[in-house]
């Protein structure tokens, strides 16, 4: 099959496009012929080695996180899904690898592809609906009447977690372009904040929660815009030390954390702020609500653009841009 690997961390060089074998599959594993590929900032963040201390890859590594396809084989022991089946997911960290034209991944990660949906809206939805849905909906527990901050409101998170926000009958405020607000709006944002002309930090108070997918300067503003007991979930950093217990780093990695992040727990704590660093994981099941809200029409994909499997290179070049409204997709058959 043909896939795009990287043989070591860099910022500069191209992903390389190589022949490998189709994997084999575990007990537990569905084989998914690759229709379409989400790309996300995560994938160029792990192409120049800016996670390798919390995720340690062996490289060459084949990227991309989000996947639609069509099973074409099933391990002995899965019971889900049945070769035919249409499927979309975000594969486990340390077995990714969409940007390929078979992956093989887990059954408790997948879940069946929205039927109102392409092949490429679907390769869209995995990843940014998950993170969406495990900070607002699990570690937010948000509420009809609260307000919500939901930073970069036209970016691939953005975009769904306004949508889930509203679904939940919270009020939401988002930061973008003025050339993004009917898009937004139509999404359901209330308050629109233009970032290059106004200040969020003047606009808003009493908010409950806070999305936070920008840099830490950023962060320690939108904690003042918080209530006493309000929740910074953020997904860009920094990690924590208990971010470091969750997925297991040895204690020498725990205390870089703890150093890392000590400025911002240490002024979260000031103002009775929970803070929180989120990296999801991936979640068949949560997916499978997901699923639920996009067949009802409830959450709509958002997807920018849409590049053949050749135009790979390119296409993460354009997610890096930052001037994607939504999802970047690969079309990969």
């Amino acid at each position: 099959m043909k896939a795009y690997s990287i043989s070591k961390y860099s910022k500069t060089d191209k992903l390389n496009l190589v022949e490998l074998p189709v994997p084999n599959i575990k007990e537990n594993d569905v084989l998914v012929e690759i229709h379409a590929s989400g790309l996300n900032l995560l994938d160029s963040k792990i192409k120049t080695g800016e996670f390798k201390l919390i995720l340690p890859y062996k490289l060459p590594l084949i990227l991309g996180h989000d996947v639609a396809g069509i099973v074409t084989k099933v391990g002995s022991k899965v019971t889900k899904f049945k070769v035919g089946d249409e499927v979309y997911s975000r594969p486990a960290d340390f077995r990714i690898g969409t940007l390929a034209e078979f992956i093989a991944i887990d059954e408790k990660d997948v879940a069946f592809k929205p039927k109102n949906l392409t092949m490429e809206e679907a390769a869209s939805i995995p990843l940014v609906a998950l993170t969406a849905w495990q900070a607002l909906v699990e570690r937010a527990d948000l509420q009809k009447g609260q307000k919500v901050f939901i930073q970069a409101g036209s970016g691939g998170v953005g975009t769904i977690a306004i949508q889930l926000a509203k679904h939940l009958g919270a009020t939401v405020a988002t930061t973008a372009s003025n050339k993004s607000f009917e898009l937004l709006k139509s999404l359901g944002a209330d308050v629109l904040i233009d970032y290059k002309t106004q200040d969020f930090e003047t606009m808003l108070k009493d908010y409950n929660v806070v999305l936070n997918s920008q840099d830490t300067k950023t962060l320690e503003k939108s904690i003042k815009i918080l209530k006493p007991e309000g929740q910074a979930i953020s997904i860009s950093g920094p990690p924590t030390p208990e971010f470091a217990d969750e997925i297991g780093l040895p204690w020498y990695l725990k205390t870089v954390l703890s150093l890392i992040s000590f400025g911002i727990r240490r002024k979260a704590k000031k103002r009775n702020i929970d803070f929180y660093f989120l990296f999801m994981k991936a979640n068949g099941s949560q997916l499978e609500k997901i699923t639920k809200l996009i067949e009802a029409d409830i959450i709509k994909p958002v997807v920018d653009k849409i590049f053949t499997f050749e135009q790979t290179n390119e296409a993460l070049q354009y997610v890096e841009s930052g001037r994607a409204k939504g999802k970047v997709v690969i079309k990969v058959k």
